[in-house]
């Protein structure tokens, strides 16, 4: 994934999670993940794998694909 790919999933993901009114500590919580890194990965400060995705999705109860609805 390109840098921009990387920034747009991550400010996805913050919006979704924001939607269901859940923090970062409790969505890395749901996920099995690390707070700090939730926040790098909204911020697009790092690329995430497939698990951690596929972990942030379930935690949200969204099909992994959603989270990669931003491309315009």
């Amino acid at each position: 994934m390109n840098q921009n790919t990387v920034m747009k999933l991550g400010l996805k993901i913050r919006v979704e999670r924001q939607k269901q009114k859940i923090s970062q500590e409790k969505l890395a919580e749901l996920a099995d993940l690390n707070r700090n890194f939730v926040g790098m990965v909204e911020r697009g400060e790092t690329n995430v794998n497939v698990q951690n995705l596929e972990n942030i999705a379930n935690a949200m109860n969204l099909p992994i694909q959603e989270l990669f609805n931003f491309i315009i």
